[in-house]
């Protein structure tokens, strides 16, 4: 069974974590698949990248310590390059080393089931690209986050901005197929014949801008908004 698996909806490509027995946890072979998916979608006409995982227990339970990856590849922005859009869609458990990997996509959208965790606070290793999170979410939710390790549920992670749809229990999965269907994901399909690229790219707002969208006038961590 391959640990990472690849489905094609149209233009957009579902990259998901197939690890369910283990939660989704990245080892190396996580890890290196993942880059080698995400350089395949990159080169290719796939327009919109999904990041996800199978189970629906969990989006991801961070690295695998019987087999410890080197992260930074699987990590959108370090060891994933693109200039197209990635969407984590989270159901379940998102924790430690799967909430920075969610942190980094473009735009993130959860079920109601989800749960962000980044516990290494509790054993006091907190550090490295985590310290992100208090970019992205209002300062001192990150800091509880990071220090506290408590972990916040997928309404709170809306209402303080860490994803930009609100949780659904059928927002992120179709049953028995697992594929997502996802509110934000129309909309971004609706946009495919135009400039849409990631919001890691410097020359985003410019394109969003041509393809008919605009920055968000409040609210933390939702990417863009539509007219």
């Amino acid at each position: 069974m391959t640990v990472v698996t690849v489905e094609q909806r149209g233009p957009v490509s579902v990259i998901a974590i197939n690890r369910p027995e283990k939660l989704n946890a990245i080892n190396k072979a996580v890890a290196i698949e993942l880059q080698q998916a995400f350089a395949a979608f990159d080169r290719s006409e796939q327009r919109v990248a999904i990041l996800t995982g199978t189970g629906g227990r969990a989006f991801s339970s961070g690295a695998d310590v019987t087999d410890l990856p080197e992260l930074w590849r699987c990590v959108p922005t370090v060891g994933i390059a693109t200039d197209k859009p990635i969407i984590a869609a989270v159901a379940g458990w998102c924790i430690g080393g799967g909430l920075v990997m969610a942190m980094m996509c473009d735009l993130l959208v959860a079920a109601d089931n989800a749960r962000f965790s980044y516990p290494e606070g509790k054993v006091g290793i907190t550090g490295g690209m985590i310290a992100g999170l208090a970019a992205r979410i209002p300062h001192k939710v990150a800091m509880e986050m990071m220090l506290v390790g408590e972990p916040i549920d997928a309404a709170r992670a809306y209402a303080v901005g860490r994803q930009a749809d609100r949780p659904t229990a059928d927002a992120v999965f179709l049953s028995g197929t697992g594929m997502p269907t996802l509110p934000i994901l129309q909309a971004l399909e609706d946009d495919l014949g135009k400039p849409v690229i990631s919001a890691n790219s410097a020359m985003m707002w410019n394109a969003l801008r041509i393809a008919g969208v605009t920055r968000p006038t409040q609210g933390h961590g939702r990417l863009f908004d539509r007219r």
